[in-house]
């Protein structure tokens, strides 16, 4: 055969085996015989085999063996080749006949050369867009799901910057979390991430593309390696991709709403990555064969060994991502030894040739970046849609490939044939255990032992010489009792269990003949639903001497020890079985192809909608990081196996990406050739990139500035009128004060004619207000106790000893609130800021400019005492010099105080609205205050609330809320749907990323209980209408993203004086207080 014939035989193999891989991507069956008869009846048209396979919810056919192990020969598939061509005009490859092979090859010649000619794609390629065509039209059938909402960017830059040498995040910008989950896994490899980043295009096709493939490659590839430099050296906490998913999309043909699976976009993305790269590499050649460094990287070889109708065939073909069976399995060597072997395959290896067909496979070649994709979804004949399989599966850090190896297949072999026969030895020796541990004919069974042993205690037990219904008192009403009661029986009793002999009950049973001979009430069964409290505690025999309860007590004694040793020696055979075939492969000379786990990409949701995320190792740092869209946060293996494994939630791996170990240039850094430095952020890009980069960068900068010009503008304007409001107040009260009386209270300057002449500043609202409300009577009337309690303690009595005093005085008694143990009901830190202060240990010169303030108080001046100390307050705010009080430090102080009263009255209003269960307006009061609150509590703990309270019932008013949402989608009603989905998208949803942000356990099993809820519905019948909504709604749901995308401003806050915030605060503290622990 010419070279140019094998290429050809190879390409109408690759087209055949890529329709029988598309269409089990798309429709989810995995049955090679049934997607063969799909394509026959479709005559090769994927739309309508989509069709047949999904809408008539075709049979399955009888298995044709000549047909499913026949092997294609294919020396560069991407794919692994299990199945025939199904045509019409089918040319059998598999006999003698090359006359057969030769013109197979010649029509596949024609057919693929033609295409080529006419549109630069090949069949391959307008198969793929025919298939997807087909898969869209059928969701925009079943589905018509609406354009997701796309992130918005935080308006602050600083929000967006990047933190040190942090890994950048791609952000999501319309369901392309699959995107970034695959991106990241590569861009983390180095090795692939420098051949990214060097890629210069051919020098011919710079100018004017030959092709469509090159008019689409060549952009992409330029585009990945813009990608690629801004993750190496932007500034911005997260990059924007849409450039390169736009290219992307346009390829896959696919609505902008509709989320690709990885596979099929990992396929696709190394495809691309492939041609691009053989241009290059056809270019750069000098009469050598060129080499594709994504080949050489991704993409290995494999023997498939075999017997087909009795006939021996061998055939080597080239793979890329692995692909393996979950279901039936429990970890990754299963599904990797089910992969490897299929069929009967005792003929592959013996002499006898008969008529059973079976072949295995052998790598001969395993690439350095091995990528298995686990098939977790299914087909569902019978609903017509596919399913996610959630079964745990568990993978290994580092898998050792040896007894995979075409070399090492004499061994393994053996060991295989090894560890089958100690399988069927474990086999049989679980089944006698069962018999000990399950013994009995009838359907309830016990473990033996313990059989024996209440045989035992039967028989030793106290013999009862009469008749259970004998010596029965009718008179007695039914369940009365006469004469002495004994305890009452327990549960195990009930249940007709034996108690153990010598045991209180046993004793008590026994312990007294005089209360045996009793007459006790008859039972009866049916109608009374518990045992009489005097019934003997056990059966015993009637009759049985001395001599026969030893007998059978030696009988018995011995039988138990016998049953107890047979049972331990066969626990410990098994134990030793699977110690042997755990250890079966543990040798050195099996564990010299090492391969360590690199990225897991995760998918959580359903078939039908979920999110992606990926799990990467950082080996430099020594620790798995997780990659979620613009979110990349430090994780760890016990994290990964959570979110992985499966069988735990809807979260299970999707795709794991291994690396050859013993081949460290794949994560090894690059270094400087001549200084010897490791390179690293704008070092590590050619000149071009590093312009782009550079570029960006400025950009980023002045973005940064320009907002940090407008804050310092809108800061100014707001002093400014801050300034100009506090002046007018000022000079309102001026007047107001020569206009009223002396009884009248006036408003009270926090700073009054400070020594630059600055304005006063405003009166902070919980301190005297211009009204006479109860509030500043309140404080009054703490003033003027503080001060007749001086005058009467201090001998001295002129207006500035009088002042220390009386400062003294309110200090002490402050002092002793802020150092009380009280409940959450009297929180005195709202009675008056100087508690608060003292708690969060305020500076002294804070607390003195406080208290001075609130005895200058011109409310003080209702006689002529208080007026003096009144002016010797004043006068003392004057010559405090700025050196000796921060009035920047003091105003952050009252403004912290000020923010812990918002907080309050956030918190306070939503308890009250929880309690009276009307929870959609609890929520954004809850929300807030827990995000006020946290704010607080950063500068200390007795900053703000208790945090667990807060987040407490912010979770259950969320939990209530999707209970409600789910209550109302189930009644099926339109209004009551539309509401029901209303409050989770604008309520709901919302809340989740502020849950998801600080991964607390209890907020993380809540989301995981909101999301079970819904997904629950997948599985169920319902309208189509229905259906569309709630496909629409999931991906919302399940994106894992922390990033908030839209949210409602904060409800406006009513005043409260000081009295009504402490009463209303401490009415719905104390109405908590009385709940039961699981109602609060």
């Amino acid at each position: 055969m010419t070279v140019e014939q094998n290429v050809l035989q190879q390409h109408s193999q690759k087209h055949q085996q890529t329709l029988l891989n598309q269409l089990r991507e798309v429709t989810g069956t995995t049955d090679v015989q049934l997607l063969q008869q799909a394509l026959q009846v479709s005559n090769g048209d994927l739309a309508e085999a989509v069709a047949f396979l999904t809408e008539k919810n075709a049979k399955v056919p009888q298995q044709d063996e000549a047909t499913y192990y026949q092997t294609s020969q294919v020396a560069n598939d991407r794919y692994i080749s299990v199945g025939s061509q199904a045509d019409t005009n089918v040319i059998d490859l598999t006999g003698d006949d090359k006359d057969d092979l030769q013109r197979a090859i010649a029509l596949s010649l024609e057919e693929s050369n033609r295409a080529f000619r006419e549109t630069g794609i090949t069949d391959e390629e307008q198969a793929i867009s025919r298939v997807l065509e087909a898969s869209i039209a059928e969701n925009k059938a079943s589905l018509k799901r609406t354009h997701t909402e796309v992130w918005s960017d935080s308006p602050n830059p600083h929000d967006r910057k990047r933190m040190d040498n942090c890994p950048v995040g791609l952000k999501n910008v319309g369901n392309t979390c699959w995107f970034s989950a695959v991106i990241q896994s590569l861009f983390n490899l180095l090795e692939f991430q420098r051949l990214v980043l060097h890629y210069s295009p051919p020098a011919r096709v710079q100018d004017l593309p030959r092709n469509q493939k090159e008019h689409r490659n060549l952009p992409f590839m330029q585009e990945l390696r813009n990608l690629f430099s801004l993750m190496v050296g932007s500034k911005r906490k997260y990059v924007d991709p849409s450039r390169a998913v736009e290219i992307l999309k346009d390829a896959f043909k696919s609505s902008e709403s509709q989320q690709q699976d990885v596979s099929e976009f990992t396929h696709k993305l190394l495809d691309w990555l492939e041609d691009a790269f053989q241009m290059k590499a056809e270019e750069d050649r000098e009469g050598e064969k060129p080499k594709n460094p994504m080949v050489e990287l991704f993409y290995g070889r494999f023997l498939a060994v075999g017997v087909l109708e009795g006939k021996k065939f061998e055939n080597t073909e080239m793979f890329g991502q692995y692909p393996l069976q979950v279901n039936g399995f429990k970890d990754l060597h299963e599904c990797l030894e089910a992969a490897m072997i299929e069929g009967e395959i005792e003929s592959l290896h013996s002499a006898d040739n008969s008529a059973r067909s079976g072949q295995e496979h052998w790598f001969t070649e395993l690439p350095p970046v091995l990528t298995f994709e686990l098939s977790r979804f299914e087909f569902n004949q019978a609903l017509g849609r596919p399913e996610k399989i959630h079964n745990k599966l568990e993978f290994p850090s580092m898998l050792y490939m040896d007894r995979y190896m075409d070399r090492n297949r004499d061994i393994t072999r053996i060991k295989r044939e090894e560890i089958r026969r100690l399988k069927e030895h474990l086999t049989l020796l679980q089944q006698r255990l069962e018999r000990y541990l399950s013994y009995g004919s009838g359907p309830k069974r016990f473990p033996l032992a313990d059989v024996l042993q209440y045989a035992m205690e039967f028989a030793s037990s106290k013999p009862v010489c009469t008749s259970p219904v004998e010596d029965v008192d009718t008179s007695a009403p039914p369940g009365g009792t006469t004469g002495q009661q004994l305890p009452p029986p327990s549960t195990v009793e009930q249940s007709s269990a034996v108690p153990p002999e010598g045991s209180a009950l046993a004793q008590a049973a026994t312990a007294s003949p005089a209360a045996q001979q009793q007459r006790v009430p008859i039972h009866k069964p049916f109608t009374q639903s518990r045992l009489p409290p005097d019934l003997p505690m056990h059966p015993a025999p009637r009759h049985i001497t001395e001599e026969e309860l030893r007998v059978l007590e030696g009988c018995l004694h011995r039988w138990r020890s016998e049953v107890e040793n047979d049972t331990r020696d066969l626990q410990g055979s098994i134990s030793r079985i699977h110690r042997t075939i755990d250890l079966m492969y543990s040798d050195k000379s099996m564990m010299q192809v090492p391969y360590r786990l690199h990225a897991v990409l995760v998918h959580e949701g359903q078939a039908n909608a979920g999110h992606y995320w990926a799990y990467i190792y950082d080996p430099h740092q020594r620790r798995w990081m997780k990659y979620n869209d613009i979110s990349v946060t430090k994780s760890s293996w016990e994290e990964l196996v959570r979110d992985s494994f499966g069988g735990y939630r809807n979260a299970s791996a999707y795709c794991l990406m291994y690396i050859n170990d013993k081949k460290p240039f794949l994560i090894e850094e690059e270094f400087d050739k001549e200084t010897g430095q490791m390179l690293s952020g704008l070092d590590k890009l050619p000149p071009d990139l590093k312009q782009y980069v550079k570029e960006d960068n400025d950009l980023f900068d002045k973005e940064m500035e320009e907002w940090d010009i407008l804050q310092a503008r809108k800061a100014q304007q707001e002093k400014l009128a801050l300034a100009a409001a506090a002046a007018a107040a000022a000079a309102a009260a001026a007047a107001s004060s020569t206009s009223t009386s002396s009884s009248s209270p006036q408003p009270m300057s926090v700073e009054s004619s400070p020594p630059d002449n600055a304005v006063p500043q405003q009166d902070p609202e919980y301190m005297e207000q211009p009204s006479p409300t109860n509030d500043s009577k309140h404080l009054q009337e703490d003033m003027e106790r503080a001060i007749s309690k001086a005058v009467a303690e201090q001998e001295e009595r002129s207006p500035e000893a009088l002042l220390n005093a009386a400062i003294k005085v309110e200090y002490t008694r402050l002092l002793r609130f802020a150092q009380e143990d009280t409940p959450p009901e009297n929180d005195y830190r709202l009675q008056h800021v100087i508690v608060y202060f003292i708690q969060n240990q305020a500076p002294k010169k804070i607390l003195e400019r406080t208290l001075l303030t609130q005895f200058a108080d011109r409310n003080l001046a209702f006689d002529e005492r208080c007026k003096s100390i009144m002016n010797v307050a004043r006068a003392k705010l004057d010559l405090i010099k700025p050196e000796e009080v921060n009035m920047d430090e003091y105003e952050i102080w009252h403004q912290d105080y000020r923010n812990f009263r918002e907080t309050t009255i956030f918190l306070m209003i939503g308890l009250e609205l929880f309690q009276k269960t009307n929870y959609v307006e609890a929520l954004m009061y809850l929300i807030y205050s827990y995000q006020y609150n946290r704010e607080l509590l950063v500068k200390g703990p007795y900053r703000g609330h208790d945090e667990e309270l807060l987040g407490h019932y912010r979770r259950e008013c969320l939990l209530k809320l999707n209970e409600q949402a789910a209550a109302m989608f189930e009644s099926g009603e339109e209004p009551e749907v539309t509401t029901g989905l209303g409050i989770m998208n604008e309520l709901v949803v919302p809340c989740i990323p502020l849950l998801l942000v600080h991964d607390a356990e209890k907020d993380l099993l809540a989301i995981e209980d909101m999301r079970n809820r819904w997904c629950s519905y997948l599985g169920q019948e319902m309208e189509s209408n229905l259906q569309e909504k709630l496909t629409d709604f999931l991906p919302k749901l399940l994106d894992c993203s922390t990033e908030i995308k839209s949210f409602h401003d904060p409800p406006k806050l009513p005043t409260y004086s000081t009295l009504e915030l402490c009463e209303r605060f401490s009415r719905i503290m104390a109405a908590l207080c009385r709940l039961p622990t699981e109602g609060r």
